[in-house]
């Protein structure tokens, strides 16, 4: 197969982990900022058990923003991120259709792809663990 450019998968999984964890971040950190206003939304929404349910996003989105960021735990991070997602379509998106202009699930569709592609691919090696000492087994298995 001929490649335009060269192959460098660590390298795509680090744009990829970025991308993610820009939105999650930026999805989850105004939840943070005012945990109550994300609870009254998530009531408005008709979610049942709201505050339970904000504390599980705030967990995948912040705490598996960060993880997806950094490269550590990555696999755990994009589990969560999928339990987010398949409640955000379950619970908001799904009776909206599929487009996203429309309040579809194209949208969290997209993050969960990604949060798995992640968790079954591995950060690759271009993360704070393995740039963090010297000597890092550049052999192993993502």
């Amino acid at each position: 197969m001929r490649r335009v450019l060269p192959y460098n998968p660590d390298l795509g999984r680090l744009i990829l982990r970025l991308g993610l964890a820009a939105v999650l971040l930026y999805h989850g950190i105004p939840k943070l900022m005012d945990v109550d206003a994300a609870v009254v939304a998530f009531q408005g929404m008709g979610l049942p058990e709201p505050a339970f349910i904000v504390a599980i996003v705030l967990l995948a989105e912040v705490g598996g923003g960060l993880l997806i960021l950094l490269g550590v735990g990555v696999d755990i991070a994009g589990l969560l991120v999928l339990i987010d997602m398949l409640g955000a379509i379950y619970f908001v998106h799904w009776g909206n259709g599929f487009d996203f202009t429309k309040g579809g699930w194209e949208h969290p569709f997209t993050v969960l792809a990604m949060a798995l592609a992640l968790a079954l691919a591995g950060p690759g090696r271009l993360t704070v663990w393995q740039t963090s000492y010297k000597g890092a087994d550049r052999r192993r298995r993502d």
